[in-house]
């Protein structure tokens, strides 16, 4: 029987896949990604089964598109009878560690947790993060230890309070708060430590006693908003920003006025404006790229890199003021829902494959299932289902979904309520007043034609 594979899921939380290199960029600012995809299988078209966090954790998690699954805002917490992946891996005899850093991942009560050994927060104003490697005495570091504790089993609830409630939310909006939870609260957690971190784990556990599989997931959130990469790889992307002070205030406020980052734009972005916030977006996918080449460079020197499978994927991607919106909360264009997915298994797929057809990214949860084989007995999840809808069948030429993925809407109803309060009438031009739905469907001469279900 052949060994069960390692497994390394990694998030690129709010990475466009229009943004790398091996996507077609132009500018050259992910050497490591790049390589990384030079010598595995990247999937072309690979399309989020939603437009944010919350309702593509989900489905990646567990398999399920939203409608099914039906988490789509901070409020809701997956059922207890839908298997997470780490559940069911654990099951199977895998060792599972969580290394995170969306606050909406890592600290939320929602479920997403289950199923993890070991789950490394490094979001909010209290991380959970791996002990230091720094000799302490034992009882300054027992001491710390239980401060820590005390002070985060105070502030989750506080968290989860301000994730959840409408009030609240709209008043950390305020310009004025925005930097104390934005920076000082590690609302982008800490992503470089966290990549270090990993990397250290797998080099210690190279050699030791642990005979397990591993399961490790990791997210990273360095290209959402604000917008805060170091120095050098501003100057890389965009030398004139630092000269520029018309360029530096539009950068500041842009960081400070979180109510903007997900709301329609009451007028479309000037010329600067538009310049400034791709190339520091850039600067955040180069400077991502940067520390990622460490995690690179473990990954192809452990013993087992030919029984591993390596998984990079995007929960979504984001607006940048492309058909007046910005971020990620109320559509489903192209920057927003297709998303870079590269996987790397040496034993079952090709390296330097493209995949043309497109494919749901919720399908990464059918391909670790397939890698994992033997699953717990008591678990309802189709085997058949799980080799049809694994990657690897894509990959192979045999997609039973004949190319269809869907992406489905779910705004975050806190920031639609904020908006509601402050500025109605950005909503109001783009309101729904009845539920659509439509597929586009593709014919043999790759011409597309948009189909009203509804029949009106």
């Amino acid at each position: 029987m052949t060994e069960s594979p390692d497994i390394i899921f990694v998030v690129l939380d709010t990475q466009r896949a229009d943004r790398l290199g091996c996507y077609g960029h132009e500018t050259a600012v992910t050497p490591n990604l790049d390589n990384f995809a030079a010598h595995s299988t990247l999937f072309e078209q690979a399309i989020s089964p939603a437009q944010w966090t919350i309702p593509s954790h989900a489905s990646m998690f567990t398999g399920l598109y939203p409608t099914t699954h039906q988490v789509t805002q901070a409020s809701q917490s997956l059922p207890l009878s839908m298997p997470h992946i780490a559940e069911l891996l654990q099951g199977a005899g895998y060792q599972t560690i969580g290394f995170c850093n969306n606050p909406l991942v890592g600290i939320l009560n929602n479920g997403f947790k289950r199923g993890f050994n070991t789950f490394y927060n490094y979001g909010g104003a209290i991380p959970s993060v791996p002990r230091s490697s720094a000799k302490v005495p034992f009882p300054l570091k027992r001491l710390s230890e239980l401060y820590t504790q005390f002070l985060r089993r105070i502030s989750y609830p506080i968290q989860n309070f301000f994730g959840q409630s409408d009030l609240a939310f709209r008043i950390s909006l305020n310009a004025w708060l925005t930097p104390l939870w934005s920076r000082f609260a590690n609302f982008k957690g800490q992503n470089a430590r966290s990549v270090e971190d990993v990397s250290r784990f797998l080099a210690e556990r190279e050699g030791g006693r642990e005979k397990r599989p591993l399961f490790l997931f990791l997210n990273l959130m360095e290209t959402h908003l604000p917008f805060l990469p170091p120095g050098e790889f501003v100057d890389k992307v965009a030398p004139y920003f630092r000269a520029n002070r018309e360029a530096r205030n539009i950068l500041r406020q842009w960081n400070r006025e979180a109510y903007r980052w997900a709301a329609p734009l009451a007028e479309p972005l000037g010329e600067l404006e538009d310049r400034v916030l791709s190339d520091i977006y850039d600067a955040e996918v180069a400077y991502q790229d940067d520390y990622l080449g460490r995690l690179f460079g473990v990954l192809a020197a452990r013993e087992n890199r030919d029984n591993t499978l390596t998984i990079f994927v995007a929960d979504h991607g984001d607006g940048l003021g492309e058909h007046g919106y910005m971020g990620h909360a109320f559509v489903a264009y192209q920057e927003l829902v297709h998303v870079p997915l590269i996987v790397n298994w040496p034993r079952r797929l090709p390296k330097a494959g493209r995949v043309t057809t497109p494919v749901s990214t919720r399908r990464v949860f059918h391909t670790m299932l397939e890698a994992a084989g033997t699953l717990p007995g008591k678990v309802a999840v189709d085997p058949v289902k799980i080799r049809q809808l694994s990657l690897v069948a894509s990959a192979q030429g045999h997609d039973p979904e004949r190319g269809t993925a869907y992406s489905e809407v779910y705004s975050p109803l806190t920031f639609v309520k904020a908006i509601e309060k402050r500025q109605p009438e950005l909503l109001e031009r783009y309101r729904c007043l009845a539920t659509r739905r439509a597929v586009v469907k593709v014919n043999e001469a790759e011409t597309y034609k948009l189909i009203d279900v509804d029949g009106e």
